[in-house]
């Protein structure tokens, strides 16, 4: 089997961020809208540096600006997914881009997403479901906004409630009411951390904030043997973006990368595209490098696969069925 038909699973990915260029700057013709400098002369967005891509991000959002806008870019993402293979993905929406953080606006968004995922899961075979997220750099009293949002909206399509942007903003325990909100609300828990903040955000994260089942990226674990031990025992799952790490310079070059490192401490890894436009990459690129670099063979990616799907914020019905696929 070739590594582009293998099936997948995928747990980190952004709906926005994995918005195509074209797609975007189509978007921006129709509404008149002017964002011309986030592109490169090749047409690829254009950014230097994390801040300058958190920018370039949200200069591109802003022409979603209608449920139906985010229905054709679901759409599109998941076409794009179903081609490399994701039998199961994750996507991280925030309601501060679906409506400004009101309920109201947001139940709009939410269905027209979710009924673009059910038609998908029928004729492109991949079964998707939303995470609702908070942005760090937002501040606190902003989160509070996604964090009802979550809690309205809970339920097959909405499966869970983390926290992305830019980690330095803040600590953990300033967010606790909004994932205390979502949590009680029957959601599951994820939130960006060890990206940037190393291994002590990773441990504040899990210290501050009750019920956390995953970590996004997390790589900074691996300079802190006491924390591996910790994630491996406590069962806490890493969702990896190696591309995304190596793109924006959190390590220089795959072999850098510590994925192997983590995986072989005992650690659930999960690989995934983060904001696959932005990096240059796919899933099938991803298991390409990591096939090349770390000599990762079918039974690796299996076994990658299977810890993603248990980790996966689903009922166990679709569980057990993507299960199966997997085994195929």
């Amino acid at each position: 089997m070739s590594l582009k038909a293998m099936p997948k699973v995928e747990l980190h990915l952004h709906l926005e961020g994995a918005a195509p260029p074209a797609f975007i700057r189509t978007l921006a013709k129709e509404k008149k809208t002017d964002i011309g400098g986030i592109f490169d002369e090749r047409g690829n967005y254009k950014y230097a540096d994390f801040d300058e891509f958190l920018k370039v991000y949200e200069a591109a959002t802003s022409v979603l600006t209608t449920p139906e806008d985010y229905a054709r870019l679901t759409r599109v993402v998941l076409e794009e997914c179903a081609e490399h293979g994701v039998i199961y993905a994750e996507t991280f929406l925030s309601p501060d881009f679906c409506g400004g953080g009101d309920v109201k606006a947001w139940w709009e968004y939410c269905a027209a997403m979710a009924e673009v995922a059910e038609g998908a899961g029928k004729d492109l075979g991949i079964t998707l479901k939303g995470i609702i997220t908070c942005i760090r750099h937002f501040g606190p009293e902003k989160a509070r906004g996604p964090a009802e949002c979550a809690a309205e909206t809970a339920g097959d399509f909405i499966t869970g409630f983390g926290m992305a942007g830019a980690e330095t903003v803040g600590k953990p325990g300033d967010y606790a009411w909004a994932f205390d909100c979502a949590r009680e609300a029957g959601l599951r828990l994820t939130c960006h951390a060890g990206e940037w903040g190393g291994a002590q955000m990773v441990r504040d994260t899990l210290d501050q904030l009750t019920g956390i089942e995953r970590i996004g990226h997390g790589v900074g674990a691996y300079h802190d043997g006491a924390l591996m031990e910790r994630l491996a025992r406590e069962g806490i799952t890493l969702e990896v973006c190696p591309g995304s790490n190596i793109a924006l310079g959190v390590f220089r070059h795959w072999h850098d990368h510590p994925i192997e490192k983590l995986r072989e401490n005992g650690i659930a890894v999960t690989v995934s595209t983060d904001d696959p436009p932005f990096f240059h990459t796919t899933m099938t690129r991803e298991y390409e490098k990591l096939n090349e670099v770390f000599g990762w063979d079918e039974g690796d990616f299996l076994a990658l696969n299977k810890d993603a799907i248990a980790a996966a914020f689903c009922d166990e019905k679709t569980r057990e069925d993507i299960l199966k696929r997997l085994k195929a």
